[in-house]
């Protein structure tokens, strides 16, 4: 599914997600010609190794070279990498009270019981 915006354009970000979500899924490094295959074709070589160059330059996957190309890897596995997101998106705010308590009013009650059960672990896991 391809997000797009009002103008139908593609919503900012898509192209990048789309790219680590094909890197994460290998789990092997992959070269740009074989994540342009498994992102379906649509978008042209050019714009595959561009988003990988991109990626690359953010630290976000690493590269060796292979033969006359490179060959893709991400830095951090997916979960990973999504809970640094979760962490930026509350780094230095002044309303992370009012941020968390959202995101903890916006969870299902399954997600807020693993929720419960992750903190719980992880208090018993902090040096008194």
């Amino acid at each position: 599914m391809t997000v797009t915006t009002k103008d139908g354009r593609r919503a900012p970000g898509t192209l990048e997600a789309g790219v680590m979500e094909v890197l994460w899924a290998a789990g092997e490094p992959l070269t740009a010609a074989d994540v342009q295959r498994e992102v379906g074709g649509e978008l042209a070589y050019n714009t595959v190794q561009t988003i990988l160059i991109r990626l690359h330059e953010k630290k976000v996957v690493e590269r060796r070279r292979a033969g006359r190309g490179h060959l893709y890897w991400p830095v951090e596995d997916a979960a990973t990498a999504a809970a640094s997101q979760m962490r930026a998106a509350l780094a230095d705010r002044p309303d992370r009270h009012a941020v968390l308590q959202q995101f903890a009013a916006s969870l299902d009650d399954s997600d807020a019981e693993v929720l419960r059960k992750l903190l719980a672990d992880a208090e018993r896991r902090r040096p008194t």
